[in-house]
């Protein structure tokens, strides 16, 4: 196997394969994750490009163009043109029996990448790999078998889920999330760039930890004129990338955008009613797509704090699907430069405000260790307050609360700043009476807090005391394992 020196993070993964080649019996490995997450990266940066089969889904193909690619790949890997016209899956499967059964390599590896676009209507092709599985390969201790798809919906119910042939035969689930910020900073520092925390915080809000994008990037262009470059210049590689992304996961994928435009509307999310309310979805169908959405990290659901019914809030989670709906989807400009003549627009940091609290919720783990409870039991949610008629009480949200297994609750205030951030008189009475209303609601009356996270930190000054515990870019840059 190529050395790991250059593949960034991924340690994980990394062992879990590695665990799965030189263990002694078969294995079914399923990976998964966002498109662009770099899957197909990390098994063939693993394997050296090395198969004993490797084999790829086309998107949006009819069944007999996806078996005649399949003969294509058993006669590359095997050698035999004789191999006849395949006229379904059992075919397929069969003739890859009869060359793995000839293969002389110890551990014989196969590779079946965007495994959800094989599986065209009526094709019988996931019934087919379960005889494949429970016929022939079980019987056997010498087969790795990697099933890779961005269609995590699909991998997720006709393979883990599977209730046939393939009922818990998986051995190794692997999710592959995007990098965070300390593995961004490790990306883009091997690959010549030289910027700063801030800038990377900055590159991390439009473009998120999605290896892929980061790959685009060119060290010799700032951050502006890289956005520019990919989104707003005709040509662009990410130009017409918001349309791939959902039109390559899920059928009808006019019914999720309605879903992720409508979520982009409001930055502390949604209910589901609400969602039911702002486009006419209901029952299984909704749920189904709020599921897909998630497991596909689109979209995070966090629970209410304090509330009975649990009710859960939606959030749209993607950066660049947040970006493409604030500055892209309705510019009709045409500027090719629009990022670099707009970039320090008042608006953009507006924004960039609400993004970073994105970025906060998304390094979570980081912030558990920043507040040294990484060991502790804790919940994390949002809170939010809606008076009811005739209640002269304002409306209030707090998008993280840390409740803690020790009775701390954190009141987490997430803020956006090139220097360290100055809380002024106002700021402090605000946050007093916020905390005052909390702990009327909530019924708590002891052990609440305010935890601050801002890249520079906290100015002190005559209204800082009233934060408990603060956090700056080093600790949302912090390594965690």
């Amino acid at each position: 196997m190529e050395s790991t020196d250059r593949l960034i993070g991924r340690k994980l993964e990394f062992e879990e394969l590695e665990w799965a080649l030189n263990s002694n019996r078969s294995e079914l490995v399923i990976m998964y994750g966002r498109r662009r997450v770099g899957k197909t990266f990390l098994v063939r940066k693993f394997f050296n490009d090395t198969y004993s089969f490797h084999y790829v889904g086309a998107h949006k193909q009819k069944k007999e163009t996806q078996l005649n690619n399949f003969r294509e790949a058993l006669i590359r890997y095997s050698g035999d043109s004789t191999i006849p016209r395949l006229t379904g899956w059992h075919d397929a499967f069969s003739c890859l029996e009869t060359y793995l059964e000839g293969c002389k390599e110890k551990r014989k590896v196969v590779f079946f990448d965007e495994m959800p676009w094989i599986d065209t209507q009526g094709s019988e092709f996931v019934d087919e790999l379960e005889y494949f599985w429970s016929n022939w390969v079980q019987n056997r201790d010498d087969i790795v078998f990697i099933a890779c798809g961005s269609a995590t919906s699909w991998m997720k119910d006709r393979l883990e889920d599977n209730q046939g042939g393939l009922h818990n035969r998986i051995t190794h689930r692997i999710y592959l999330r995007p990098f965070y910020l300390s593995e961004c900073k490790d990306y883009l520092k091997e690959h010549g760039f030289d910027w700063d925390d801030y800038q990377i915080l900055q590159c991390y809000m439009i473009f998120g930890g999605v290896p892929y994008y980061l790959s685009l990037l060119r060290p010799n262009l700032s951050l502006p004129q890289n956005v520019d470059f990919l989104v707003y210049r005709r040509g662009g590689d990410l130009s017409d990338e918001f349309n791939e992304l959902y039109n390559a996961l899920f059928n009808k994928a006019d019914r999720y955008l309605s879903i992720v435009k409508l979520l982009s509307t409001k930055r502390e999310g949604f209910t589901r009613g609400e969602i039911e309310d702002g486009t006419g979805f209901s029952g299984g169908g909704l749920s189904k797509m709020l599921d897909n959405l998630e497991r596909c990290d689109f979209i995070v659901s966090y629970a209410q704090f304090g509330n009975k019914n649990r009710l859960t809030l939606y959030r749209l989670a993607d950066f660049f699907t947040l970006f493409y709906f604030r500055y892209v989807e309705n510019n009709r400009s045409r500027d090719e430069q629009y990022w670099q003549h707009h970039f320090a627009d008042r608006s953009v940091e507006a924004w960039e405000g609400f993004t970073f609290e994105e970025v906060c919720l998304r390094h979570l783990l980081h912030i558990k260790r920043g507040l040294g409870i990484s060991g502790m039991a804790t919940e994390a949610s949002s809170w939010r307050f809606v008076p009811q008629k005739n209640d002269k009480r304002k409306k209030a949200q707090i998008d993280l609360v840390i409740k803690r297994a020790d009775k701390i609750v954190h009141l987490v205030e997430m803020k956006f700043s090139e220097t360290p951030f100055v809380i002024n008189k106002a700021y402090e009475e605000h946050l007093q009476e916020r905390k005052k209303l909390f702990m009327e609601v909530t019924g708590i009356t002891r052990g609440v807090v305010h935890t601050f996270i801002s890249p520079m930190g906290l100015s002190k000054g005559q209204y800082s005391t009233i934060v408990h515990s603060r956090l700056d870019s080093k600790d949302l840059f912090a390594e965690v394992e």
